[in-house]
């Protein structure tokens, strides 16, 4: 399939009828491979989910159970905000799905790493060698055993709505944080805010972070990670750092944010996006396919966060995120990696790119994004200008946190750019 066609059919396929033969189950998974799901050809898949749009998860189960009717697949989504703590929850209990969602790296309770050093994950073939990406086999892989399949490679900036702009007098996006300053000025006088955020959830609050920290550290200093783990900077002496957290703080106290955004859910960003009443937030750009078909009265695009000046450079963030892991005490192995061959397959190995609006796991310097929702951010992914996400390979998934509520606590004034650093390296170190 040309790259062209790939992106052409995101939105069909994201409006495929919920009503297909899928069994729903609630927060039990199926390891146990009880005969009610299905016996020997059925299995189970645990996913986040932050609404009530289809998932990219529930589409590709649904393809995979069309071109294999003898096959139940059992979901069992979970909320966003506790996914990671659940799927560990659940892994511990014993009753985690067959096949998990997981997340590449080691910088979350959800991530594949610290999952396989806990003995939770399956290893999996060595053909699935074939759809990870050149240079992230560090991020699914433990000991030179692989453990996760990538499924797309995330693109996370800022989804934008074209149409709620341009009913502010918004007509193109800024390009300095003075010009950001100013659409915040010109969004809230037409009733709207430029930023919508869910702050009170730990992955929308640190992924907001971790976008501003793209241009701020990154794209200064890409091995920042690196130095880190080595010892020689901390977060408490980076100029970068302190920029990102005063940066953040300085959007909330111009009005940047939806009023209440500190305590806000995730709700708030699909209720405010489809309406109009928001025009942008922070988060994987994939999530535009869905919103698209959920208003298409509506035009969702990506855009970049913009650096302090005129003469900073701009950076992204793109990286293999989404992947599928298979459960190690799952009762229906084969059932389960029958879905992962077919998934991995030459043939198949974009269909979740296909189905989610993420990017193709190989190939980004090729593609042609010109007539698609990457348009405006098409020559930093040509370009090469992006950073892995922060806490891709960050040494646990406390620094996150740490970084996660250290964005709440500044919008809540409980505490301060100084004391949240702090609390970075201490997360880090421990």
């Amino acid at each position: 399939m040309a790259p062209q066609r790939r992106f052409t059919r995101i939105a069909g396929l994201l409006v495929l009828p919920a009503t297909a033969s899928l069994v729903l189950a609630g927060c039990s998974g199926s390891g146990s491979g009880d005969a009610s799901q299905g016996g020997s050809n059925s299995f189970s898949l645990t996913y986040a989910t932050s609404n009530n749009i289809e998932s990219p998860f529930e589409a590709l189960a649904k393809k995979y159970m069309e071109a294999n009717p003898d096959v139940t697949i059992t979901l069992n989504p979970q909320p966003n905000d506790t996914y990671g703590d659940t799927l560990r929850t659940q892994l511990q209990a014993g009753n985690a799905s067959d096949v998990l969602e997981t997340e590449a790296g080691s910088g979350q309770t959800r991530s594949i790493i610290p999952l396989a050093r806990a003995n939770f994950l399956e290893p999996l073939p060595e053909s699935v060698k074939d759809v990870i990406p050149a240079g992230s086999e560090n991020l699914v892989t433990l000991d030179g055993t692989i453990y996760g399949q990538p499924l797309g490679i995330s693109y996370a900036g800022l989804i934008y709505n074209e149409v709620a702009a341009t009913a502010a007098g918004i007509t193109s996006f800024a390009t300095t944080e003075n010009e950001l300053i100013t659409q915040c000025q010109e969004a809230s006088a037409a009733g709207k805010s430029l930023f919508v955020l869910a702050g009170a959830t730990v992955p929308n609050a640190g992924i907001t972070a971790s976008i501003v920290a793209a241009t701020r550290v990154y794209a200064e200093t890409p091995d920042w990670n690196q130095q880190r783990l080595d010892g020689e900077v901390t977060f408490a002496d980076s100029a970068g750092w302190k920029d990102t957290l005063e940066t953040v703080k300085k959007l909330y106290d111009e009005g940047c944010f939806q009023a209440g955004a500190e305590g806000a859910g995730f709700d708030a960003i699909t209720n405010g996006l489809t309406s109009g009443t928001n025009i942008s937030f922070f988060g994987p750009v994939s999530n535009a396919a869905q919103l698209q078909s959920a208003a298409p009265e509506q035009k969702f695009v990506a855009q970049a966060f913009p650096p302090a000046t005129a003469g900073d450079k701009s950076f992204g963030v793109a990286s293999p995120t989404y992947s599928l892991s298979l459960n190690a005490a799952s009762a229906n192995k084969d059932a389960a990696n029958a879905f992962l061959d077919w998934v991995a397959a030459p043939e198949q190995a974009n269909l979740f790119a296909d189905v989610s609006g993420l990017l193709p796991v190989s190939g980004l310097s090729s593609l042609d994004l010109s007539s698609t929702i990457y348009a405006d951010v098409a020559d930093q992914i040509e370009n090469g200008d992006y950073t892995p996400l922060a806490n891709s390979d960050w040494p646990n998934a406390s620094v996150y946190d740490a970084l996660a509520t250290g964005v709440q606590g500044l919008l809540t004034g409980q505490s301060t750019v100084e004391s949240v650093l702090a609390s970075l390296d201490t997360a880090w170190d421990q």
